[in-house]
C-alpha cells in the first residue's frame, strides 16, 4: 500500500507557472513508475506525463508537451510537475498515480495507486 498526497495546486493566471508535488508515504521501489492524470469538469480523466523508476523514460501527452516537465526524487519520495505557459484548457483537478511497474504508462489501467487530487485553476 501506498498513499499518495499531491500539493502546490491554485489559481493562476494564463502564461503563468506552477509546480505540483507529490509525495509517497513510503519509499518509491523500482516497481514504481509515477504519473499525473487530470480531469476537467465533465471530462474523462486522462493522461498528462508519466515517468519511469529512475527517469530515464518520460512520456507526454500532446497537449502539454514542450510546457510541462515531469520529475521524480526517490530520496524524497516525491514526484514533481512543473507547469509553464499556463492554458485555460489546463484547468482540472491534477492526479499522481503510481503505477503496476517501473514505467509511467499513460494509461490508466496499469495505475493502481491515486492521490486525491490538487485544483489548479488558470484564468484569462
Amino acid at each position: 500500500q501506498v498513499q499518495l498526497v499531491e500539493s502546490g495546486g491554485g489559481l493562476v493566471q494564463a502564461g503563468g507557472s506552477l509546480k505540483l508535488s507529490c509525495v509517497a508515504s513510503r519509499r518509491l521501489t523500482s516497481n514504481n513508475g509515477m504519473g499525473w492524470f487530470r480531469q476537467a469538469p465533465g471530462k474523462e480523466r486522462e493522461f498528462v506525463a508519466g515517468v519511469s523508476w529512475n527517469s530515464g523514460s518520460k512520456i507526454y501527452a500532446e497537449s502539454v508537451k514542450g510546457r510541462f516537465t515531469i520529475s521524480r526524487d526517490n530520496a524524497k519520495n516525491t514526484v514533481y510537475l512543473q507547469m509553464d505557459d499556463l492554458k485555460l484548457e489546463d484547468t482540472a483537478v491534477y492526479y499522481c498515480a503510481a503505477a503496476r511497474g517501473p514505467f509511467g504508462s499513460s494509461s490508466r489501467d496499469n495505475y493502481n495507486y491515486w492521490g486525491q487530487g490538487t485544483q489548479v485553476i488558470v484564468s484569462s
